[in-house]
């Protein structure tokens, strides 16, 4: 550039810079492009408009890139717009716009004062290049915050899901409503990876729950349970326990747990109530009765016979589907006859019947029910 014209460039930009007015008209371009910043303080936009400018100028004078000082004034604005919630695209919005007004008018006041066009071109160019490299620091540092933004705000949720779930007091449990009541949902998931891509369908789109590792497990407070087609095929087992208001889920956290272990060994998968694991909770929490009682009732059982064990597995799946044949052939592979076969020989081995003949038919399923699952574990 000619130094006698670059001069005349010079002495513009200087003027241009310290000129009030054309400060205040970039402020305003910002704003009137972007409702999301023009919603903030205008001295707030005021105070980073007048450092970016002051920066770039200072790069100009500089040889062309930016310094210290004005990368961090554009690191202060990304950072403060992620703060207050402007999204970055938002933030780029106000910022071309602010930029794009104050390249026009040192352009058209550069024309009036008869700077030639080439000297202008080659200003704005270098310019252009200071302000690029702004918005590339502007933009990461606006992520940066966002993600410890985000980070802080989920370790906060998860930390008042780690105390509701274990009975500690929570003065204000936001994002929940301490009048609505929500299922506690638990899991045996540990891998935070496979945690992360259930968390969005227990709390739905509308993040109306929290969601977490709690104890080194899955665990969740949702207003509405998930229905079974929005699970992902083979979704581990999880357990849902009735509805309650916050302070009062701890105890049926615990409840969900005890039932989570006594499912657990049995296979099963996906979404399934408490109340539904009831009967599996309570036995299990009583091993040494369940072993009396299979001792009692299989006592004609030998505990290392595969065919003995197969006897066990039939007259379990016969319980488990009611006492009908053809669904518990359906569940152990075998023709309905080898069901009933099974069924007799097992009634020869122990000597007793596992359908009641007479009344107390419940607990006599029951007690069988117990007794086999003792007996095969």
């Amino acid at each position: 550039m000619d130094p006698e014209r670059a001069a005349g460039f010079w002495e513009l930009l200087h003027e241009q810079a310290r000129d009030p007015a054309l400060l205040e008209a970039t402020v305003r371009a910002a704003r009137s492009r972007s409702p999301l910043v023009a919603e903030l303080p205008e001295e707030e936009t005021r105070r980073h408009t007048r450092a970016l400018v002051e920066g770039a100028i200072d790069a100009l004078a500089k040889g062309g890139e930016p310094g210290e000082e004005a990368l961090r004034a554009a690191e202060r604005l990304g950072s403060d717009r992620a703060r207050q919630g402007v999204p970055v695209a938002a933030l780029l919005d106000g910022f071309q716009a602010g930029r794009s007004h104050l390249v026009r008018a040192l352009i058209d006041e550069g024309l009036t004062r008869g700077i030639p066009a080439e000297v202008l071109l080659k200003g704005v160019t270098r310019i252009d290049a200071i302000t690029t490299a702004l918005v590339h620091r502007m933009v990461h540092a606006h992520r940066v915050t966002e993600l410890e933004l985000a980070r802080t705000t989920r370790e906060g949720h998860v930390q008042m899901l780690r105390q509701l779930l274990h009975g500690e007091p929570v003065a204000v449990p936001a994002p929940l409503d301490p009048s609505v009541p929500y299922h506690c949902v638990v899991s045996d998931i540990s891998d935070p990876a496979l945690a992360q891509r259930l968390e969005p369908v227990l709390c739905g789109p509308a993040k109306a729950g929290l969601s977490g590792l709690v104890d080194g497990r899955l665990a969740a407070l949702v207003p509405r349970l998930p229905g079974p087609s929005a699970l992902p095929a083979g979704t581990p087992l999880l357990v849902a326990s009735p509805a309650a208001r916050p302070a009062d889920v701890a105890e049926l956290y615990q409840l969900a747990l005890r039932a989570l272990r006594a499912a657990l060994p049995h296979g099963l998968d996906g979404l399934h109530h408490l109340t539904g694991l009831a009967l599996m909770a309570a036995t299990a929490a009583e091993p040494v009765l369940g072993r009396l009682l299979a001792g009692d009732l299989l006592a004609g059982l030998v505990p290392g016979d595969p065919f003995h064990r197969e006897l066990a597995e039939t007259a379990l799946a016969y319980l488990d589907h009611g006492g009908r044949i053809e669904p518990t052939a359906a569940a152990v592979h075998v023709h309905p006859n080898t069901v009933k076969y099974r069924l007799r020989r097992l009634q020869d081995l122990t000597g007793r019947p596992l359908v009641a003949e007479g009344g107390n038919a419940v607990s006599h399923s029951a007690h069988w029910w117990w007794a086999l699952h003792a007996w095969l574990r």
